[in-house]
């Protein structure tokens, strides 16, 4: 079957942006990973972070974690204080393939990703290369998240999208699973190499 693509979609975290909170930990543990994973799978879980991403404020999920425990509250406040030392930068292989298929000019390019609202504008300002991007959904603004339904309705509604024709790249495989059940092919990001590869297979020459 024939396969005619015209919008690509990217998530932005993990694919474009390298942003990792271990980053900061390590410096605040001096190097110990055994405290660095602890304390991010324990305290400042990626559930509670998922949290933000879906729309609850930085101040209401600090003010949880702290009430919940007191003893790591000047660690739980670094987390937001400290949040852009958290973005390491581009994925500049990415963001490479993304620059040449924007002066292509073939494909419609859109983004999707779980951000927070707050912290989001930090990336906009920090990274050029958003702009070139026709739109992006972010979680945050949604008040939703992937892999939640609702979210690609969002996408594909309000730019008028067909799911056959769209192509969409996440490093986390749970949001491709949901997406390949809107019809919408996916990508299951690795690396930009093999990026590419899964583009070119679907006669997206780059």
């Amino acid at each position: 079957m024939k396969i005619d693509i015209t919008t690509i979609v990217f998530d932005l975290g993990g694919v474009l942006v390298d942003w990792n909170p271990e980053y900061v930990y390590r410096d605040v543990f001096n190097g110990d990973q055994n405290k660095v994973d602890w304390f991010l799978n324990n305290i400042c879980t990626s559930e509670w972070n998922e949290k933000q991403d879906a729309g609850r404020t930085i101040e209401e999920a600090t003010d949880l974690l702290v009430n919940e425990h007191p003893q790591y509250e000047a660690w739980i406040r670094i987390y937001y204080d400290k949040w852009e030392e958290m973005l390491a930068g581009p994925i500049q292989e990415t963001v490479d393939l993304l620059n040449k298929l924007k002066m292509d000019n073939k494909y419609r390019l859109l983004a999707l990703t779980n951000w927070s609202a707050e912290t989001f504008p930090i990336a906009l300002e920090r990274f050029e290369f958003l702009k070139l991007f026709e739109g992006i959904v972010v979680s945050g603004d949604e008040k939703t998240r992937k892999p939640l339904p609702k979210i690609y309705d969002i996408l594909l509604e309000r730019y008028e999208l067909s799911p056959e024709n769209c192509v969409f790249i996440d490093d986390n495989f749970d949001n491709i699973r949901t997406a390949r059940k809107f019809g919408i092919h996916g990508i299951h990001y690795n690396s930009s190499l093999q990026l590419k590869k899964e583009l070119l297979r679907i006669k997206i020459s780059i």
